[in-house]
């Protein structure tokens, strides 16, 4: 597939001033500059973040509220439920803060919640309040849902249970009565980083909690390997405190992780020290797989075991549940390619509906977003589920699926999500309906360019430019993320040297040289762009830089995203 390359600029007076203050690379602070790094004392606190620079606790609104409702239940001896959603954030928030609280307390008098995906779906359930109600639960501390739950949260309050909401999710027109939300994101918050995701908020209010009662901070900090594989998993911005915590938790996380984290990388047999991105595609997926094939109760009791051997136990558990996944999430994908595939009007089309009664609830979300990998556009994968048509949509970059969502409305029984991905339900008997009506909109509404997958590139550079001094100012750029992606450059003008080869017939072991300077560089499943390199004409390539270590050596290398002859 054709993608879009789009190079990115900098303000060239910007960066010569922050070149004259930090005596770097001109390339390097251009990409500073784009990422809002244009001082000395912001590029000081971008590559050596402290905690101190973190926000006070007590500036999010109604943190004291919060804080007072959780000492009161402290001191009265009440029973606190902790309740959270069944990904990777709500999981690890869960983890956190019984895990903190279990310490406050007796024991006796703190448990936790996850809702089962197919019993409750996503947020907050009436089977939870009910469970709680039953067992004499006071106080239900929510984390990573419940900012919508208006009338759940009143059902609770008739009895006689109040709520702390921790919630990152944008809120409705109505919020719920709770005795406490703590979410940046509603009006009048007066917090200064918006971006936090659900386990972060958890944390901000241990941190306050720690304040109160007079705790060392540390108490809370031993938990920053959770929070850091939240905000890796969720995919939020890699700025302000989440990329302070990120920082600090991965630091954690590679020299003494909590047991669970512990298990899980030494089942993935993922080698030290782990990235950011070694987090997303090896920790996350095998803890989202137990709410996705099973009970996430699971990934909970995984991150709350002090002992190692009972720990390894639910880890095993975690990867059993992830090579199921695995397996249901490619065989469902090559399904929904064959029967895509067979469409003869699909070249034509703006969006992709597919559906099987079939097919694992637990892994449409993913086979949504493999779809878009092929055929880069909204995509909804639907399967059957009790006597409703449910699934998952997926949006491209820049296109907004809940409003497309919104716009079918007629057809679903239930809907939510945000800008890039939904969850939805509808009678079997609308699909078909439902499919032209997002067609429709998607065909209207869609901007032609954003059907094609875009590269973004932070600038353009040469191959002599490529040393050991700019790959470690790269490295301590990390944690990378949204709004802090790994750099990108391209280099225009490079020949195959006749050393490139096709390896393992999908991936490219290239060879290349600009001018006088050669380097060698891998392309993961780009076979079928060979016969660019074996013209022998000029070509242009776009890549990150890497390190390869061989039989124990160590140099640079591209890790090629894309080629295209020269202009």
């Amino acid at each position: 597939m054709t993608k879009r390359w789009t190079i990115l600029s900098a303000d060239g007076a910007e960066v010569k001033a922050l070149q004259h203050s930090l005596g770097i690379g001109e390339v390097l602070c251009k990409i500073l500059v784009q990422r809002g790094v244009k001082t000395y004392q912001t590029a000081k606190d971008f590559f050596r973040p402290e905690r101190s620079m973190c926000h006070d606790p007590f500036l999010m609104k109604d943190m004291d509220k919060a804080v007072d409702n959780v000492v009161l239940a402290l001191t009265d001896k009440e029973k606190i439920l902790i309740y959270g959603d069944y990904d990777v954030d709500g999981t690890t928030a869960v983890a956190t803060v019984f895990s903190f609280l279990r310490e406050q307390c007796d024991p006796q008098l703190i448990d936790f919640y996850i809702p089962h995906r197919y019993r409750e779906g996503y947020g907050i359930s009436k089977a939870g309040i009910d469970f709680a109600f039953a067992n004499g639960y006071t106080l239900i501390i929510a984390l990573d849902c419940g900012i919508k739950s208006v009338d759940l949260v009143a059902y609770a309050a008739k009895m006689g249970i109040r709520f702390i909401i921790c919630d990152h999710h944008l809120p409705g027109d109505s919020l719920p009565a709770a005795a406490a939300i703590l979410n940046a994101k509603q009006a009048g918050c007066n917090y200064p980083y918006k971006d936090l995701c659900g386990c972060g908020v958890g944390f901000k209010l241990i941190e306050a909690l720690c304040k109160q009662l007079n705790i060392n901070p540390d108490a809370a900090d031993q938990y920053l390997d959770l929070v850091a594989t939240a905000i890796a998993a969720d995919i939020v911005p890699m700025t302000g405190e989440n990329r302070i915590f990120a920082y600090y938790g991965l630091l954690q996380i590679n020299t003494s992780p909590l047991p669970g984290i512990a298990a899980l990388i030494k089942l993935a047999a993922c080698k030290l020290p782990l990235s950011i991105t070694n987090v997303v595609f090896v920790i996350a997926p095998r803890i989202n797989a137990a709410g996705r094939m099973d009970d996430a109760k699971k990934a909970v009791q995984l991150f709350i075991e002090k002992d190692e051997t009972a720990a390894m136990e639910f880890a095993e558990m975690l990867h059993l549940d992830n090579t199921e996944r695995k397996e249901a999430d490619k065989s469902i994908t090559e399904h929904a390619l064959e029967i895509l595939n067979a469409d003869e009007h699909i070249a034509n089309k703006k969006s992709t509906v597919v559906y099987n009664a079939n097919w694992h609830k637990g892994v449409v979300g993913i086979v949504a977003s493999r779809l878009i990998e092929t055929f880069h556009r909204p995509t909804v994968v639907l399967t059957l589920s009790g006597n409703l048509a449910t699934g998952s949509a997926r949006s491209v970059a820049g296109f907004n699926l809940y409003e497309a969502i919104y716009a079918c409305r007629e057809y679903l029984t239930t809907y939510g999500g945000h800008f890039a991905a939904a969850g939805l339900s509808m009678l079997p008997e609308n699909v078909e309906l439902f499919r032209k009506q997002f067609e429709k909109f998607v065909s209207e509404n869609i901007d032609e360019k954003l059907l094609i997958p875009e590269i973004v590139i932070d600038a353009e550079i040469l191959f002599k430019d490529i040393n050991q001094g700019m790959y470690n100012i790269i490295c301590q750029m990390e944690p990378f993320g949204p709004e802090n992606l790994r750099p990108v450059f391209i280099s225009r003008s490079v020949k195959d040297t006749g050393y490139s080869k096709i390896v393992k017939e999908a991936h490219i072991r290239f060879v290349v040289q600009q001018n006088d300077s050669s380097i060698t560089g891998i392309g993961f499943n780009m076979a079928d762009k060979f016969d660019v390199l074996a013209n022998r004409q000029p070509f242009d390539i776009v890549y990150t830089i890497d390190e390869n270590v061989y039989n124990g050596s160590t140099s640079l290398q591209l890790k090629v995203i894309d080629i295209r002859p020269s202009a």
